[in-house]
């Protein structure tokens, strides 16, 4: 499936707006000459790399985005609470594994963001995706990809890999439409 930026112009107005930004934070400056020159960067370079980039979808829905940036903070500080406690009690309650979390997501960018969010909650670690793998369901193959991720602290295996697809693979399905 192939995306096409909604403007020729402006391919990738996400990352326009945060040269844009970036670059008058960077200077620390509003003059005029800065916003031009921002301005500039902001339209040209996306133009000018747009043809080694690999077509991803587009953020379709943007207030859940920042929903689920949200969502990741809150869960962030609370496995971080966790693993302090984890941490810090007897090691005897450690139970590491290793879980392969089937995907549903088709495009690099989603599951990417995925292996990313499941990295940064503390106590989880991505450690790789498994290319697509055929598989015999019911007589008919089946393309599938998985997410190996390390867990610190393993109780309930089915439980962990429904509340990966529920809080995260499922909100990003949504935003990328995909």
């Amino acid at each position: 499936m192939r995306f096409k930026p909604k403007y020729r112009w402006l391919p990738a107005p996400y990352r326009s707006v945060t040269l844009f930004i970036v670059w008058l934070l960077l200077n620390q400056s509003v003059e005029v000459a800065q916003l031009c020159f921002a301005l500039v960067l902001a339209i040209l370079l996306p133009l000018l790399t747009s043809r080694f980039r690999e077509p991803q979808p587009l953020i379709l829905k943007p207030v859940l985005a920042i929903r689920y940036m949200l969502l990741v903070l809150a869960d962030i500080i609370t496995a971080n609470a966790q693993v302090a406690v984890l941490i810090l009690g007897p090691k005897r309650r450690l139970n590491p594994a290793f879980v392969r979390v089937p995907l549903d997501l088709k495009h690099d960018l989603p599951i990417t963001i995925l292996a990313s969010t499941v990295s940064m909650t503390p106590g989880t670690v991505s450690a790789e995706i498994y290319p697509d793998i055929t598989l015999i369901e019911s007589g008919a193959p089946m393309q599938q990809r998985w997410l190996l991720i390390h867990v610190l602290n393993m109780t309930d295996e089915a439980e962990l890999i429904a509340s990966i697809k529920q809080r995260y693979e499922a909100p990003l399905k949504e935003i990328f439409q995909c």
